[in-house]
């Protein structure tokens, strides 16, 4: 469903992306680890279309959508949340789900019936008319999830939309996330909670320094020395390794 080829992306003197390249199976939920600064979120806003590549491709169903702005990429199916979530504070939960709604649907009444549909996915239903300014970290996750729901994508790519959350938040929106599998959406997630990646990912790619060091299924790369030490750390691995993964 999409392949990024030898993407690099410069900032000034700043090389965020370098050559890196990873491919996404349509029905599978596919990770990007590695530390703060590795340009993880960078390469999302080159596959999301608010950067472009300063070398390299993306491309989604075959098709290379390298130059093609958001709006027309969101159109196709490619929603993603935002690390920082910025809900619109004045707006209602079912009003902010609304706003994505508005990519496909024409009118309000539907726009609206769309968003309350997906706020109970979310599990937002019992706040749908609270302000967004007043809810939890957890609940505006949720809603961000919800906005890019709206959008009816098909490849979604959530910016770490765990973090933040304590561990039975954490526990609770895993099965959302398969849920949207089964539902027939595809999902890229960059996220730093080891717990959910080696729980929910096929397949995890490992970025550092802007690099692609390491891909395969979650047990493989954690075993990785490279991974380790850019990543992980003894510890960390030795304390997922024992826990256990899916192969």
């Amino acid at each position: 469903m999409l392949e990024v080829r030898n993407a690099s992306k410069r900032f000034g003197g700043l090389k965020a992306v370098d050559d890196a390249s990873l491919s996404v199976q349509a029905g599978t939920i596919t990770g990007l680890i590695g530390p703060n600064g590795a340009g993880k979120t960078t390469l999302f806003s080159l596959i999301s279309g608010f950067e472009t590549p300063s070398s390299g491709s993306v491309a989604f169903d075959g098709a290379d959508i390298s130059g093609m702005p958001p709006h027309r990429r969101a159109a196709l199916g490619i929603a993603r949340t935002f690390q920082i979530v910025q809900p619109f504070a004045g707006l209602s939960v079912r009003e902010n789900i609304a706003v994505g709604a508005y990519l496909h649907c024409r009118h309000r009444d539907e726009a609206m019936a769309r968003a309350a549909a997906i706020a109970d996915r979310v599990g937002l239903a019992a706040r749908l008319d609270a302000m967004a300014s007043g809810l939890t970290v957890s609940a505006r996750k949720r809603l961000e999830l919800g906005r890019a729901l709206a959008t009816q994508p098909r490849l979604l790519l959530l910016d770490e939309v765990l973090a933040g959350l304590n561990p039975s938040e954490v526990r609770d929106i895993i099965p959302v996330i398969r849920a949207l599998v089964a539902d027939g959406i595809t999902i890229l997630m960059v996220e730093h909670v080891m717990q959910a990646v080696m729980s929910l990912c096929d397949h995890v790619y490992v970025l550092a320094e802007g690099r692609m060091i390491a891909e395969g299924t979650p047990a493989e790369v954690t075993r990785e020395p490279k991974v380790i030490e850019a990543y992980l750390g003894p510890g960390a691995a030795a304390r997922i390794a024992a826990e256990g993964g899916h192969d």
